[in-house]
């Protein structure tokens, strides 16, 4: 499997401080299945390095190896949508034409479908962080599915299925994915014990309402087919 969320970088964010956190949500994470981990480290504003992600990364990357941890770090980062969108493009997953895209935690904000206009304008594909956990989208799902087609994606967090936000989250999290309008479940892991880096659970219950393949292709296909900067497979 493939985790495209998560704040493994320590010290950059409010994921882990030490790099021995960081290399412990590793061995979590390839104990439960996942081979690759792009990392994400909250962008907020134009301070944050893209050379400083970069020098992280790649130490993160020596150390795994050097403990034989089956694991590999992949550069990207979560951009806020008020962060100015030629700033946000710095921050691509792998270099590529995808961009992670959280709105704010309190509300879905009415200039959202110009945001992504203007991310689309640029070239790049915005991938919605965690939508179900919106209080806008939990009280409206229609919000969210009236941003979508075919050049805007959706990401869900595999513990909003398994009930760890709450319960709201979690019957968002299985509308969206009853609708077919979820592309990628990924962990938005931050530590070793509340926000694990796991996919397994809620890959598991995705599995009941997608089916294997239909699942599969959120942990897999396409997070695999968005790292290498391909199309993604969608259902609209």
């Amino acid at each position: 499997m493939i985790d495209l969320h998560c704040h493994i970088l320590p010290g950059l964010d409010d994921g882990p401080g030490t790099f021995s956190e960081a290399v412990e949500m590793a061995r979590i994470a390839a104990a439960d299945g996942v081979a690759q981990i792009v990392a994400t480290p909250h962008i907020v504003d134009d301070r944050s390095s893209v050379a400083e992600i970069e020098k992280c990364v790649a130490h993160l990357n020596t150390i795994l190896m050097k403990q034989h941890i089956p694991m590999e770090i992949i550069q990207g980062g979560e951009t806020s949508a008020i962060l100015d969108p030629s700033i946000a493009a710095n921050f691509a997953i792998c270099n590529t034409r995808y961009l992670l895209l959280e709105f704010p935690h309190t509300h879905l904000p009415k200039k959202a479908r110009d945001t992504l206009f203007r991310i689309r304008k640029m070239g790049y594909v915005p991938i919605i962080a965690h939508p179900e956990r919106n209080p806008s989208i939990i009280r409206n799902p229609q919000l969210l599915l009236e941003l979508l087609d075919n050049d805007v994606l959706v990401q869900i967090t595999a513990g909003s299925l398994t009930g760890q936000f709450g319960r709201s989250e979690k019957q968002c999290a299985r509308y969206l994915l009853k609708k077919g309008v979820v592309n990628i479940l990924a962990s938005d892991a931050h530590e070793t014990h509340y926000r694990k880096p796991i996919l397994s659970a809620g890959l598991k219950l995705a599995t009941r309402i997608l089916g294997k393949d239909g699942a599969m292709l959120l942990v897999k296909t396409n997070p695999a087919a968005i790292i290498q900067g391909q199309p993604v497979y969608q259902s609209l």
